[in-house]
């Protein structure tokens, strides 16, 4: 099975980037996201940046793919995403679908992201025509939900990719939530997101980890942790295992261990960053998707 790390849903300083990106060069990952996803205020990387580290990576092995915006609110942040979706070097992935309509437009392959609502085979079948190669699937699909869409996209080709760590991406709002958190406007937000290396964590009155705010974005505040389950996810069909970076470190390490899990090497549990993180994989299971399931099979 393949490896992939999701575009860095966090704002990040151009030099934390551009070393984690360095560092991930050097890794056993077979394909890495780049571009931002979330909020196009955040302007410390722009398109040459992006293309500078895509060439890089390419020339380590690695097979890029640049990412784009989940929500378009401007036509400014329209013609950028365009220049993402016409151009030929690298694959895309698209997270709205005006870039779905534009990779079309210019004959070329996408890879859906977990934000297009891709629920069924009828979806698929509209899809594919218009370049659907791959199938990032959302989350909150699991195992049950998932057996009768596999084999139809096996039939089309599409591979299927199905994020095994990392926080998972939930709603995406017009509001910011950071800024609202901070009590500024969202024109006037001074890029706080800056400040927090992977979110604001939000707990229900209880105390109760519920949420991470990033942005406009909404993340689960417990991290999937489906390493134990690799082996059902490729008997499924899956593909790609999809891991959506935490910090840099931990999201190295995480790489590193993974590859050696599926090579064999070693045996996969779920100890590791157990003090660090809460985990969660219930969605999997066809349970809350809060809920953390330690058994490996049904």
């Amino acid at each position: 099975m393949k490896i992939s790390v999701a575009a860095v849903p966090y704002f990040w300083s151009k030099e934390n980037y551009l070393s984690f990106y360095e560092a991930l060069a050097k890794t056993p990952v077979d394909i890495i996201y780049l571009g931002e996803t979330v909020c196009a205020k955040r302007r410390s990387m722009n398109l040459p940046d992006w293309l500078d580290i895509a060439a890089m990576l390419k020339q380590s092995g690695k097979e890029v793919v640049l990412s784009t915006l989940t929500l378009i609110e401007a036509e400014s942040e329209l013609n950028y995403l365009a220049k993402i979706a016409r151009q030929k070097n690298y694959l895309i992935e698209a997270n709205d679908l005006s870039a779905i309509q534009i990779a079309h437009k210019n004959q070329n392959n996408f890879v859906a992201g977990s934000a297009i609502n891709i629920y069924n085979n009828q979806t698929l079948k509209i899809f594919k025509p218009l370049g659907l190669s791959r199938w990032s699937i959302p989350v909150e699909l699991g195992k049950l939900d998932l057996a009768p869409m596999i084999p139809m996209a096996k039939n089309l080709a599409i591979e299927l990719e199905y994020q095994v760590f990392g926080r998972m991406p939930l709603a995406y709002s017009a509001r910011c939530f950071t800024a609202r958190h901070h009590q500024l406007e969202k024109d006037k937000c001074q890029f706080k997101c800056l400040e927090n290396e992977q979110g604001i964590l939000v707990k229900t009155q209880e105390g109760d980890s519920f949420a991470q705010i990033n942005g406009i974005q909404t993340q689960s505040a417990k991290v999937i942790n489906l390493l134990t389950q690799w082996q059902q996810l490729k008997s499924s069909g899956i593909d790609i295992l999809r891991i959506m970076p935490v910090n840099p470190f931990d999201t190295i390490k995480l790489i590193c261990q993974l590859k050696q899990i599926i090579s064999g090497e070693t045996t996969a549990n779920n100890d590791i960053f157990k003090h660090k993180y809460e985990y969660c994989n219930g969605y999997w299971f066809q349970i809350e998707g809060m809920k953390f399931r330690q058994e490996t099979s049904y």
